[in-house]
């Protein structure tokens, strides 16, 4: 016998998309891979844009005391880093690969997260996309 139940749901379909939990990978530095992930807990995929997301966690950065060294950076994009249960990027910062349909819009007010295709347990970056472009072009770490 098997130690799991192939008739269990996945957990990211068991929650409704009206109290989805999501983790936001606040990236400081690409080269050096400074990453603090944040949790957030019961948001509304249908109803949030990803502009009130995307001010939900600066709001946060300006005022929680252990994302203090987080608050130097000029956030200004947000894009999907992974789905649940989907495959992960080898680069441990930042998937660069789907550019074009992964970055979300923070300027529409018409498109709600899940119209990006963001659900349950969904991964997003948070970054400075200027710094994004910068180390795109030259992905060389450093430590």
């Amino acid at each position: 016998m098997s130690e799991f139940d192939l008739e269990e749901p996945l957990t990211s379909t068991t929650r409704p998309l009206t109290d989805a939990v999501l983790t936001i990978r606040i990236i400081r530095s690409f080269p050096y891979r400074n990453v603090k992930n944040y949790v957030v807990q019961h948001v509304d995929l249908k109803n949030t844009t990803p502009k009130q997301l995307f001010d939900q966690i600066i709001n946060t950065i300006n005022t929680t005391g252990a994302l203090r060294p987080y608050r130097n950076v000029a956030y200004d994009t947000m894009k999907i880093y992974t789905h649940a249960h989907g495959s992960k990027t080898m680069n441990l910062v930042i998937n660069m690969e789907h550019d074009e349909d992964w970055i979300l819009d923070l300027e529409n007010q018409e498109k709600k997260l899940c119209d990006y295709g963001v659900e349950n347990e969904t991964e997003l970056s948070l970054f400075n996309k200027q710094a994004y472009e910068e180390f795109k072009k030259n992905p060389e770490e450093k430590w």
